[in-house]
């Protein structure tokens, strides 16, 4: 396995990403302000997960990296997904009681 040969991203890629980064800050930030109910969380969980792709596609290159790391990176987040799943079916079958 050759190592030495790296796919070569310019620069102008790492700006504009870190400008959509950058978008999606103040979207986060301008979204909080608005009352939009059950939607605030949605959307700034929306916003959340498309930042954490581009960082993960991008800045950790995993979008020019083998099957290998993409099995990786996609097993670690079914087992997220997992995990998640079990903690919302915990705490949607709690008895919300006030004791004391």
């Amino acid at each position: 396995m050759d190592f030495t040969s790296h796919h070569i991203i310019p620069k102008r890629v790492y700006y504009t990403i870190y400008a959509v980064l950058m978008l999606c800050t103040y979207l986060t930030v301008q979204i909080a302000f608005f009352d939009l109910g059950p939607l605030n969380a949605i959307a700034a969980l929306g916003i959340a997960v498309l930042k954490a792709t581009l960082v993960v596609l991008f800045f950790m290159h995993v979008k020019y990296s083998t099957r290998l790391t993409w099995a990786v990176v996609l097993g670690s987040v079914f087992w997220f997904g997992i995990l998640l799943a079990l903690t919302m079916s915990d705490y949607a079958t709690r008895a919300w009681r006030t004791f004391g």
